[in-house]
């Protein structure tokens, strides 16, 4: 069973649209050397107005849940992981974590 890694973001109004960008590169490069089937981000382009502040995110699809565990624990990752919460709005409160099983 293969694991989507969803994050909402809710980026700091400071924050410029190049350094999401980099952020988002530095995430996604991590696939270099973890297995990460497929990343995908960008803002909310959903109509619904549901988004509650979170109108910035990314998922990253993962083979399986230990593949998933090993992105969490990699040093890169968290690396990456701390640069982007301190970019968002009040820390990790602007910040929200959902995985599902595809």
């Amino acid at each position: 069973m293969s694991i989507r890694h969803c994050v909402f973001l809710k980026f700091r109004a400071d924050v410029p649209a190049s350094e999401k960008q980099a952020i988002y590169e530095q995430l996604a490069a991590l696939g270099g050397h973890l297995r990460i089937d497929h990343m995908s981000y960008g803002p909310n382009v959903s109509p619904e107005g549901l988004h509650q502040g979170f109108v910035d995110g990314f998922t990253m699809d993962f083979p399986d849940v230990a593949a998933r565990d090993a992105y969490l624990a990699d040093a890169m990752h968290k690396q990456a992981g701390a640069r982007l919460v301190a970019a968002l709005e009040g820390g990790v409160t602007g910040l929200l974590v959902f995985d599902i099983e595809v």
